[in-house]
């Protein structure tokens, strides 16, 4: 039975449907994106294939056709962000067992839920992308008029891991906490993540 979830999302341009070494999405709205980098590339594979070889022109050029440039978040951003995560955890009880934002992504591991996993980062999405707002932090509000709303920054769907073990879900809070230390960055510290505690 499934007990916990390691969800990651990425930020607009950073991981994209076709990229050559596959992505969680069906389809490739955009058509110049398409024509640079052919179809979508699902994988069903529950380990990260970022290391995976592949064809990086291919994927440069790809990234090259989108309508806005790639999205990296700073660290007054993932600020930002992760106070939009902890309004949402408090309001809704979430069980979040850990949590990084990176750059071009965000690592969690949370617990089950009464929506589908899908859902809930929709939401977190949407509780972060309030929060850029508000601060005027969005990374694409320069792109429209202040009473307007700017572009999404926040690509669609997911990657979700089901966990149904306990050994699974403290292997992947140790990832995720990990994860910034092997991409040089301090490691995390957020208000809205509780230890996790087997049953």
């Amino acid at each position: 039975m499934v007990v916990g979830y390691h969800v990651i999302f990425s930020a607009y341009g950073f991981w994209l449907p076709n990229d050559p070494r596959g992505s969680w999405s069906d389809f490739v709205g955009a058509w110049d994106l398409f024509l640079a980098g052919g179809k979508a590339t699902k994988t069903d594979e529950t380990r990260s294939v970022a290391h995976r070889s592949h064809d990086r022109s291919r994927r440069l050029a790809a990234k090259a056709e989108l309508a806005n440039p790639a999205v990296k978040f700073n660290g007054i951003q993932a600020r930002a962000i992760g106070n939009g995560f902890s309004e949402y955890v408090a309001k809704s009880g979430l069980s979040v067992w850990a949590c990084s934002i990176l750059p071009e992504h965000v690592h969690l591991v949370t617990g089950r839920f009464r929506f589908k996993i899908e859902h809930v980062v929709i939401q977190l999405k949407g509780a972060a992308t309030e929060k850029l707002l508000e601060a005027g932090l969005h990374p694409f509000r320069h792109l429209v008029a202040p009473e307007q709303r700017p572009p999404k920054c926040w690509s669609r769907g997911e990657w979700s891991v089901f966990l149904e073990e306990p050994a699974d879900i403290t292997r992947s809070i140790r990832y995720v906490e990990e994860n910034p230390v092997k991409d040089g960055k301090p490691r995390q510290s957020w208000s809205f993540v509780t230890p996790y505690q087997p049953v």
